[in-house]
């Protein structure tokens, strides 16, 4: 509603939405005319939001599920940590994790199909720490479904389950590695064939992000922005675990992730910036509780010293912490205001009618693909749209109508239909 978004991503995931809710495949303009989105990441679990979105038509519908599910996570965090260490302590654990900069940082960067894994991660690592091992394999199955790299994370939690259950119910370990085996396959066959069947080049488009032209890790991959990685690894597991997580076996479940993370080239994946930590606060939450439950056992004093007062002090962390991230913002009275910006781009948006074909950057999509075709401005292939949205405070009108007319020569002329607040609608 402040018109703030920072990325394409959450046009592109309204348009699979939108698709599965009027029951067709799931394509999205945006990364190319009529692309299977399939042939990008495997998220079918996104289908699930169809119903919803056919009864509220907007962004806001993905927005809100996001949160929800989000929040829904920390359920079974706060009950596996009460029940293993006292309501307090449970408590205090579960507001630190619903407080943690990954869950911060993924609400504040639109909508992305890992807001799923994020609830089942929890009730599945809950399982673990409790010791329902069978619930833990069948919870952490459906992770196929949500992104293709999630397979490896499933085949991980199944080898801790199949670590954990070996003293006490040693007939669970069969079955785990089993679990584990058939996750790791599904995860190289849906790389390998799935993706690449929906995608129109017939391959796997983010091989390219990890090594040179896509042929596999270089030996220096790892070093580069190794400052970066490092400062990751240690918000992960300081402020949040207090370095306690790395005593429990539940932290070998966040290894898959920062393994592809941080052997690609991609400097986005490796910073906290973004959503990508999202999936590693239910791993760092959990694994922080069982190693608190072990400690607390432990014949050393300042041990079970340290982990009596680590709760609190996570919490504490979190709360400090939360003063600088985008939870701060809702101390501001402007964060709950449209502002001249967002009035300006609304009435400027409105301009383009409904079912048009539109090129847009990144403000306008978000505003436009419940209603119009959108595509990225200039990656439309051979379709010409018919008008183009575009924001930047800083163009004239004579700038932009040349940066259309090069973008789409031979289409005819552009005219501004309307502008304002650094909006604008041209048409064809």
């Amino acid at each position: 509603m402040r018109y703030h978004n920072r990325s394409w991503d959450l046009g592109i995931f309204e348009q699979v939405v939108r698709s599965y809710a009027h029951l067709q495949a799931p394509v999205s303009d945006l990364k190319g005319p009529g692309f299977n989105i399939l042939g990008d990441h495997f998220s079918p679990v996104t289908a699930l939001l169809a119903p919803f979105y056919r009864l509220f038509p907007t962004p806001v519908t993905l927005l809100v599920a996001q949160a929800a599910l989000f929040a829904l996570a920390v359920v079974p965090v706060t009950r596996a940590a009460a029940a293993l260490l006292g309501r307090g302590a449970g408590v205090a654990i579960g507001a630190a994790f619903g407080l943690s900069f990954g869950i911060q940082r993924a609400v504040d960067f639109d909508f992305h199909e890992i807001a799923f894994a994020v609830p089942l991660l929890a009730f599945a690592l809950e399982a673990v720490v409790r010791e329902r091992w069978r619930a833990a394999l069948l919870l952490a199955l459906p992770l196929l479904l949500v992104k293709e790299d999630l397979g490896l994370t499933a085949a991980a939690l199944a080898i801790v389950v199949a670590l954990r259950a070996r003293e006490r119910r040693p007939g669970m370990v069969v079955p785990a590695l089993a679990v584990a085996l058939s996750a790791a396959l599904a995860c190289a066959v849906t790389l390998t064939v799935v993706i690449p069947a929906f995608n129109t080049g017939g391959g796997y488009d983010y091989w390219s992000k990890i090594g040179e032209d896509g042929g596999g890790v270089a030996a220096g991959a790892l070093l580069d922005g190794a400052g970066e990685k490092a400062r990751t690894l240690l918000w992960l597991l300081v402020p949040t675990t207090g370095l306690l997580a790395l005593r429990s076996p539940l932290a070998l479940v966040a290894l898959p992730t920062l393994a592809w993370r941080f052997a690609s080239r991609e400097p986005h994946y490796w910073s906290t910036d973004w959503h990508y930590d999202a999936v590693l606060m239910p791993v760092a939450a959990l694994a922080l509780t069982d190693a608190l439950a072990r400690a607390r056992l432990s014949p050393r004093p300042w041990l079970r010293t340290y982990a009596h007062h680590l709760p609190a002090a996570v919490l504490a962390a979190a709360a400090a912490l939360a003063t600088t991230l985008p939870t701060a913002a809702l101390a501001s009275a402007e964060t709950y205001r449209p502002g001249p910006s967002a009035e300006a781009g609304s009435r400027v948006l409105a301009a383009v009618p409904d079912g048009a074909t539109v090129a847009a950057n990144v403000r306008p999509i978000s505003h436009l693909t419940q209603r119009c075709r959108v595509f990225w401005i200039g990656g439309s292939g051979e379709v010409v749209p018919r008008y183009v949205a575009y924001y930047d405070p800083d163009q004239t009108a004579k700038s932009l109508t040349a940066y259309a007319e090069r973008l789409y020569p031979g289409a005819g002329g552009w005219s501004v239909e309307a502008e304002g607040g650094g909006y604008w609608v041209l048409r064809r």
